[in-house]
This record gives structure tokens, sequence and C-alpha cells, in this order.
């Protein structure tokens, strides 16, 4: 029984939906806006987190946030998904035009 329970776990992780998009990172204290990119918009929140919390983010201002405030004080939040039937060339080239607009668009740090 286990293995049937397992084998079916892993069918329904391979055949998901892979959403690519564009997401945020918020501070709610000072405001300030990270923007990025993800292939996988599912597993990127917790990728993210899991760098802040072992202090090896690569952005300095972002760990900053995160030491100075924790999970209480930052926001993640989707900010466009693309479109699912986009080849991977086209959709890694709208996830840069649309990483630029959104960094404009928020006035942004990029991630």
């Amino acid at each position: 029984m286990k293995t049937q329970h397992r084998k079916a776990a892993i069918t329904a992780y391979k055949d998901r939906m892979i959403e690519s998009g564009i997401y945020a990172i918020r501070s709610l204290a000072s405001g300030q806006v990270w923007v990025g990119s993800a292939p996988d918009l599912s597993t990127i929140r917790n990728r993210v987190w899991f760098t802040l919390r072992q202090g090896g983010n690569p952005h300095r201002a972002l760990q900053a946030a995160w030491n100075a405030g924790g999970d209480e004080d930052l926001a993640f939040e989707v900010l466009e998904v693309l479109d699912e039937d986009l080849s991977p060339s086209m959709r890694s080239h709208v996830l840069r035009t649309q990483l630029g607009h959104w960094l404009e668009e928020l006035g942004a740090a990029r991630i």
C-alpha cells in the first residue's frame, strides 16, 4: 500500500502544471520591493525563504530586511503568470522582458 501511495504522489508531482512568472517580495516595514522571475512559481517562495532563514541570501538588502523583521515583515506576491502555451525560448524572452517592466513599474530591486 505504501509503495502505491508513493508512486501516485510521484506521478502527481510530475504531472502538475508548472507556472512560470514574475514575483515580488515586499518589506512591510520599509516598503522596499524586490522582483524576480521564476520558471516554477510554486517553488520559488520556499527557495528564497530557505536562503533567508539560513542567512545566505545573496541579496544583502533583502537579507537585512529578513534579519530585522523576519517572516512577518516580508510578503510574497505573484505579479504575473505566463501563458502556458509559450515555447521554452519564448518563455525565457517574455520572462526577461516582463521582469524589466515590473522592476521599472515598482521601482524595485532585482532578485
